[in-house]
């Protein structure tokens, strides 16, 4: 027996005892504080649920020209959506799409201006790296505890469950791209007069943003596989549909659930790769 340095007990009880002082005084702040997020994931969630399948697939078409100006890709994009209908999976997977939006974009809010601060304070980056490895880390249903016990049961602790996951990546990437960027530009830049904030926003986030695009298509990738563990403490969708194959031992739900989240996976990962080399494809030509 190895001898016992630190009472593993006396931790996990100082441990519980701080949660457990969270849950008393500041749930309640918490849920205040998390309910726009929720009026907007619901708005969401309704609104695709709710709109007529062929104008969501129609916008979708619509984006992946958008970012590919390719028509034969895009007409592939609209036809693979048009598989989760095919597939009888069209209302849960509006659900998990919306869920996938939502935490897509508050990991954009969090991860790109993490990035840039790391990217710029080489002390922050110093803290924030072990911090990355250990969300990146850390298996999932360790920190649904403490969400579950501060939200309750729901789409909110679903939510920061998957942003928690997802994010590393875009801020780790966005970082990387931002200290990629040649040292002679900047100061080319920096002849010509331009300021630091000019710096960041003309020079170093435009030449940055393949990396930063390449981080959001990581994390669109965590955030779906996440669907599945996000089922289990309240959000529905693709995932509450493999939860349910699994519980009721129904093979063909799982795998055709499991197949609706592949057909959004790949859906995902398309559009943002083509904006990507779309993206370097302009900065070469330059």
């Amino acid at each position: 027996m190895f001898p016992e340095i630190i009472p593993a007990r006396a931790v996990r009880g100082a441990i519980d005892g701080f949660v457990d002082h969270l849950v008393e005084n500041y749930a309640s702040h918490l849920e205040d504080l998390s309910q726009p997020i929720l009026d907007v994931l619901v708005w969401l969630e309704q609104l695709l649920r709710n709109t007529p399948w062929w104008v969501v697939v129609i916008a979708a078409i619509v984006i992946a020209f958008g970012v590919s100006r390719r028509i034969g890709f895009s007409l592939a994009m609209g036809a693979l959506l048009c598989l989760l209908g095919v597939l009888g999976l069209w209302d849960a997977g509006m659900q998990t799409l919306s869920l996938m939006i939502m935490a897509t974009l508050l990991s954009v809010l969090v991860g790109i201006p993490l990035g840039i601060l790391m990217a710029r304070i080489n002390w922050l980056r110093s803290i924030m790296l072990p911090v990355l490895d250990v969300m990146q880390t850390m298996p999932s249903f360790v920190y649904l505890i403490p969400v579950v016990m501060l939200f309750g049961l729901g789409k909110i602790p679903a939510l920061i469950a998957t942003v928690i996951y997802a994010v590393p990546p875009l801020i780790r990437l966005t970082d990387l791209g931002i200290r990629l960027v040649d040292r002679e530009v900047l100061e080319a830049s920096r002849a010509f007069g331009a300021s630091s904030r000019q710096q960041l926003f003309g020079v170093q986030l435009p030449l940055a943003l393949p990396n930063i695009m390449a981080g959001i298509n990581q994390t669109t990738m965590m955030a779906l596989s996440m669907v599945v563990i996000a089922s289990m403490i309240g959000a529905r969708g693709l995932g509450y549909e493999v939860l349910l194959g699994i519980n009721r031992l129904e093979v063909g739900r799982g795998l055709l659930a499991g197949l609706g989240i592949v057909v959004l996976a790949v859906l995902f990962d398309r559009i943002t790769q083509s904006y990507g080399h779309r993206v370097r494809r302009q900065g070469g030509q330059r």
